[in-house]
């Protein structure tokens, strides 16, 4: 396996493990190793860890995707995830953050055992980390994920996805923020089963932060949030 696909530790404080891939990751290498990594945390109780990475360009099926939005004219490769939600684009260009976590446990203001809890902290932790870059992101009712509207043209649309899976409390899967994507691959899905409204990312926002920016404003936004 490449060097750049293996998780190198970039901060580790005794608590979680913050990692990072810098070579494109292939989803079934992610899928197997969040699967080893949660098994570690409920039978050892591992660290927790959150794995900052790219993939290659490629779609996967939550478990309420519907074969009928999926489209793929461009042939990408196509995986089930097991996470809850329905068709996903991942690709160059997109930051993905990988949660494993003791939902158990509480964490911050968020209480053991709460999945609803874990997953609007998720909301929120996209929220205010899009806030550091100049960029309102906001929940919208019975639409999961992160959405801004582009002042220049009033268009909505989604910046941020998340996806959670837990087994025995532990959580995996997570969330994905568009940096700078080709939004023209959105177009081989319905993404996440909405129509009426398109996706978008920093750079066609204007915001011109690199991954690594990105990521600092992630980790310092993660704090600050679970120190609440």
């Amino acid at each position: 396996m490449p060097s750049g696909i293996v998780p190198q530790i970039f901060r580790d404080n005794g608590g979680i493990v913050w990692e990072r891939s810098t070579d494109f990751v292939p989803y079934p290498v992610a899928l197997s190793r969040m699967e080893d990594t949660v098994r570690e945390i409920r039978a050892d109780g591992a660290q927790e860890r959150i794995w900052l990475l790219e993939h290659p360009p490629l779609f996967t099926a939550g478990t309420s995707a519907k074969e009928a939005d999926l489209f793929n004219p461009r042939g990408y490769p196509t995986y089930p995830a097991g996470r809850g939600g329905q068709w996903t684009y991942h690709g160059p260009g997109q930051r993905v953050a990988y949660l494993m976590m003791d939902l158990s446990r509480p964490h911050g203001a968020v209480p053991e055992r709460d999945l609803r809890a874990y997953v609007s902290f998720l909301e929120q932790w996209i929220i205010t980390t899009l806030a550091r870059l100049g960029v309102q992101g906001e929940r919208r009712e019975g639409r999961v994920g992160v959405w801004v509207v582009d002042s220049r043209t009033g268009a909505e649309a989604k910046i941020a996805a998340l996806g959670v899976r837990v087994t025995r409390w532990v959580s995996w899967h997570g969330i994905s923020i568009n940096v700078d994507p080709d939004l023209s691959a959105f177009d081989g899905i319905v993404p996440c089963g909405i129509r009426e409204f398109g996706v978008t990312s920093l750079r066609k926002l204007g915001v011109t932060a690199t991954m690594q920016e990105l990521d600092a404003i992630l980790v310092e936004e993660w704090d600050r949030l679970i120190s609440r």
